[in-house]
């Protein structure tokens, strides 16, 4: 999100642009389904949470998440234009951790803007400690609240979503879903969950708010287990044991 503040023009060519150029292939080739990655940032700041799919947006709070939302604006209208095509929309919360093996995840050469990639790697000393942006949101302990989604049950979603729409289970040609566990976590709750799976202390230090944060966001994901027949599986602790594995790996191997 934050990266997105900085670098706009960047995040509205690569989102939107890949988006139209992915139709407009997906017409000349004939292809009649199509799953988008949204984000739960559509939504914005809410007063009602959890949020529901019909939950009104609110101002997008970084350009990243305006793309989502003219994202998903730009797939009804062209469902609309065209009645043949089926599209899912997928709203993920906060994708998190890696195979629970330790095997598979997440490789980026770029410093990570997301909180456990940041914390792992913090924790083995590729980056420096970890900034905790902000103590003083409205939430329990003061930082940003967020709803955190293992990798694994973003994947079994996917799955489902397609055969979704392979067996023409829609009830309309545009389907929204949310995907998050239900349950919104601090930024110090996620750090405690890590510690205790870790079993070491990780060094981090609070910040000044950051620009594009939402201040808190989970969600209701009723209408994805009633549709797609998907439960997520993994809690926080889960998530935070495969990141950690993962790193430890990435680490062994560099040696």
């Amino acid at each position: 999100m934050g990266d997105s503040v900085n670098m706009p023009l960047t995040y509205y060519h690569n989102n939107l642009e890949s988006l139209i150029n992915l139709l407009k292939i997906s017409e000349k080739l004939q292809i009649k389904n199509f799953i988008f990655s949204s984000s739960c940032s559509v939504y914005g700041n809410v007063d009602k949470l959890p949020v529901t799919e019909d939950t009104p947006f609110s101002k997008a709070e970084s350009p990243y998440a305006h793309t989502k939302q003219i994202g998903e604006d730009i797939l009804i209208n062209y469902v609309k234009s065209n009645p043949s095509f089926k599209a899912v929309l997928l709203r993920y919360f906060n994708p998190v951790g890696a195979h629970n093996s330790g095997l598979n995840g997440e490789l980026s050469k770029d410093k990570p803007n997301n909180l456990v990639p940041f914390i792992t790697q913090s924790a083995v000393g590729i980056l420096p400690p970890l900034t905790v942006f902000g103590n003083d949101y409205d939430t329990r302990d003061g930082s940003c609240i967020r709803d955190y989604i293992h990798v694994s049950d973003i994947a079994d979603a996917h799955v489902k979503a397609m055969n979704y729409l392979i067996n023409d289970n829609q009830k309309t040609n545009t389907s929204i879903f949310n995907l998050g566990t239900g349950n919104g976590v601090t930024v110090f709750e996620a750090i405690e969950s890590f510690e205790k799976v870790s079993e070491q202390k990780l060094n981090y230090k609070v910040g000044e708010r950051r620009a594009g944060d939402v201040i808190k966001i989970y969600a209701n994901n009723n209408f994805a287990k009633q549709e797609l027949g998907w439960d997520p599986k993994n809690g926080l602790d889960e998530m935070m044991l495969s990141a950690w594995k993962w790193q430890l790996n990435l680490s062994k191997e560099k040696k």
